[in-house]
């Protein structure tokens, strides 16, 4: 099931996600300043990225590290792009235009 999106599986994404795959810590993506920059390599190459970044935007989570975002990150985004209804369909399957609008 390698390199499938939430959206071509029917479970849900989190199932697939890197970081639930048992070699890290769940808390591992719940830290602060410098460590960030560790829990969001976790992220990189993840098949399920950009729906864990979708949902964390979609909910305003608040705290962590989504979909390769920090909690900072994810702020600016949102006053950027205040206009935007669903990130879901914004950005599941266009990882171009994540690039474009600032991502990892």
């Amino acid at each position: 099931m390698t390199g499938l999106g939430a959206h071509e599986y029917e479970g849900h994404w989190t199932a697939l996600a890197s970081c639930g795959q048992g070699k890290h810590a769940p808390d591992a993506l719940f830290v602060e300043g410098a460590a960030q920059r560790e829990a969001r390599a976790v992220c990189q190459g993840c098949p399920v990225r950009l729906d864990c970044l979708a949902d964390a935007l979609d909910s305003r989570a608040d705290f962590g590290v989504w979909g390769g975002m920090t909690e900072r990150e994810r702020r600016a985004l949102l006053r950027r792009r205040p206009d935007v209804a669903s990130w879901r369909a914004e950005l599941v399957g266009s990882e171009p235009a994540l690039v474009a609008l600032g991502g990892v």
